[in-house]
């Protein structure tokens, strides 16, 4: 009750401290600072059944954060679909690649880890470089959706407890009950809901984040309910609710997004971060030289696994530092790492040895591959707009 949070309010200090010569994205500290004060270095903290329960709510809300700041008009189409095709791709590559590894059910979950993107981390980055509403950040959005998306229904196929059949049936009936909800929020008016959000967006009633957290609540009980990865439930409660809001005066959607926001990232995320690194399980990857070796190797076909094909979807005229910048944060893969890991040892499909490699290539793939894309990225930027600013060059005497 008092490790993790010294930890979450030192972590944004550790990246603003060398903010100067690098940009370290917070998550990572609160990662290394979870692994220091766990069980198998420091000891301060150990594992709770009480902070679980809170790290899971991190998560759930980590998944509504990204459903709800996707902007599904501006990747429709071109973006989305070619993003599709490459996480199919990225999907059997990993399968063939996890057969190889560790042939049956644990290549399924190998298959689901390297064909992740973690979009919930990806998309603050991005809104802090102004890079949203780019064609770069548009399609680092729709590879990133598709990518958090695609591995939920995956997971929810594959790794329940129900035939594929009747597990496809089941996805289908949530996704048709939800669609629903969908399309009743649209076509319901939202006037009264908005004037009333308004009224009690600075009082006790706080009627917008209620609303925000019955509709988490219920989505997430309704995939609980069949049978489905919750995360499903969180990320489609994050689509919902920014449709409810779509057409609210842009000051009050703001300010409720900044209380959303203040809620996840100022209290559950961090939990769900440093309770990963404290969850780590050190001592098992340490003991076992084939984890430890699986590691460079899981974080490296991370990057060819779900950084090649995204490749699809990058935007006409992109140039090779983009591409490659596009790539590495598409390969970027931490919390469904996480989830689909901790279900696969919890089935006992799943060594700890093998899982903590996973996670380690995760934990890595956020620390260096962000850091890395974004400066690629800036320095094509800043390429560009200085030959965008450049005088023309005067002409020779033939050519006048």
């Amino acid at each position: 009750m008092f490790f993790i949070p010294l930890v979450a309010v030192l972590a944004p200090l550790l990246a603003r401290g060398l903010s100067p010569w690098i940009r370290v994205p917070i998550v990572v500290f609160e990662l290394v600072l979870g692994i220091l004060i766990g069980p198998d270095l420091l000891g301060w903290v150990q594992e709770s059944v009480f902070v679980e329960h809170l790290a899971d709510f991190g998560l759930a809300t980590l998944f509504f954060v990204a459903g709800s700041e996707i902007n599904f008009a501006a990747i429709r189409g071109r973006p989305l679909v070619r993003a599709s095709l490459g996480w199919l791709a990225s999907l059997v590559v990993g399968l063939a690649v996890g057969v190889l590894i560790a042939p049956g059910e644990p290549a399924v979950i190998i298959a689901i880890a390297l064909s992740s993107t973690a979009l919930g981390t990806l998309l603050p980055i991005l809104r802090d470089a102004g890079e949203l509403h780019t064609p770069f950040g548009r399609a680092a959005t729709a590879i990133g959706a598709v990518g958090e998306f695609g591995p939920l229904v995956a997971i929810s196929l594959f790794l329940g407890s129900r035939e594929l059949g009747l597990s496809t049936v089941v996805l289908i009936g949530f996704i048709v009950l939800t669609g629903g909800a969908i399309l009743i929020t649209m076509r319901v008016p939202h006037g009264r809901l908005h004037r009333f959000v308004r009224a009690t967006l600075h009082t006790s009633g706080q009627f917008a984040v209620r609303v925000i957290v019955l509709i988490l609540a219920l989505l997430v009980a309704l995939s609980i309910l069949l049978d489905l990865d919750m995360l499903l439930g969180a990320f489609a409660a994050g689509v919902v609710w920014q449709l409810i809001m779509r057409n609210a005066p842009k000051a009050d959607r703001e300010q409720v997004d900044s209380k959303v926001e203040a809620i996840a990232f100022g209290f559950l995320v961090p939990i769900f971060f440093v309770y990963t690194g404290v969850t780590f399980d050190l001592d098992a990857l340490l003991a076992s030289p084939t984890a430890l070796a699986l590691l460079p190797l899981f974080f490296g076909l991370l990057l060819i696994i779900r950084g090649g094909p995204s490749q699809l979807a990058v935007p006409p005229g992109a140039s090779g530092r983009d591409r490659a910048a596009l790539a590495l944060l598409s390969a970027t893969g931490l919390p469904i790492i996480v989830a689909v890991t901790a279900i696969g040892v919890d089935e006992g499909i799943l060594s700890p040895a093998l899982a903590s490699a996973l996670v380690g290539a995760g934990m890595l793939s956020v620390l260096v591959f962000p850091l890395v894309g974004m400066a690629l990225r800036a320095h094509s930027s800043t390429r560009r707009s200085v030959a965008l600013d450049a005088p023309p060059a005067e002409p020779t005497q033939e050519e006048a």
